[in-house]
């Protein structure tokens, strides 16, 4: 089963860190081992598969879930967010490409070399435009691959409509988005207070999204979205546009 970052306390890249094993309610924990034999000593119930880390107390308080493991749901059920949010919708996009763009009837226009802005508005930049006049925000950063992978390519020749519609976009390469150790999964952010976090499969087809106000998890989706967005790039943002909502 895949893991999912969580959060770390370290800033150079060691321990500790904590993970989500996907598909169950069990967290991997990374710290460094014990070896003191006086501690190993103390420990009950010890089994031979188990083995034991150190980590700061820092990790668990800012991190560890605090609520029941989330349970998938189909995207759909959650479209009434984006127009109930009060302020802010955030959305971080990692993937390299997204089957719902190659599915488009635009995706061979796209390879075609033919412009691809020009189809009237839709139901998404609509309601775009309708929350942003009502003075609310619709903020996305992107991460692109060096060089910029077909679907990332796609995604940048789509990016005027929504745009134009009230959207503000922005871009990170990858390299520093590593840097800033920011997540590796997608996920809206409505009002700093609900996280919805995509569930791709292999072939980059939206599976549906968990959707939880733990604490733990939504503070970490705000200092993602803190570090992004002061690092993020608004520059050649003529061509960047969404994936799927």
């Amino acid at each position: 089963m895949p893991l999912r970052f969580i959060g770390t306390t370290s800033d150079d890249g060691d321990c500790p860190t904590l993970y989500e094993i996907e598909g169950t309610d069990e967290i991997l924990v990374q710290g460094d081992r014990e070896t003191d034999p006086g501690h190993l000593a103390q420990l009950r119930d010890v089994k031979e598969s188990e083995t034991f880390v150190r980590v700061p107390r820092d990790l668990l308080v800012r991190y560890a879930p605090r609520l029941t493991a989330p349970e998938l749901q189909p995207f759909p059920s959650v479209s009434h967010m984006f127009r109930k949010f009060r302020h802010t919708a955030w959305r971080l996009e990692t993937r390299r490409g997204y089957a719902s763009d190659r599915k488009s009837p635009l995706w061979q226009q796209f390879l075609d070399g033919q412009d691809i802005t020009g189809d009237p508005p839709n139901a998404w930049r609509q309601n775009v435009a309708a929350q942003v006049a009502l003075g609310k925000r619709i903020e996305r950063v992107r991460i692109l691959d060096e060089p910029a992978t077909e679907g990332q390519q796609f995604l940048r020749a789509r990016a005027a409509t929504n745009i134009a519609a009230g959207e503000d976009i922005r871009h990170l390469t990858r390299a520093r988005a590593q840097e800033l150790r920011l997540p590796d999964f997608d996920f809206w952010l409505f009002d700093s207070r609900t996280l919805v976090r995509f569930a791709f499969d292999e072939e980059d087809t939206t599976l549906g999204v968990y959707v939880t106000e733990d604490p733990a998890e939504v503070l970490a989706a705000c200092q993602a979205r803190d570090a992004a967005w002061h690092y993020a790039r608004t520059s050649d943002f003529t061509r960047q546009v969404r994936s799927t909502m």
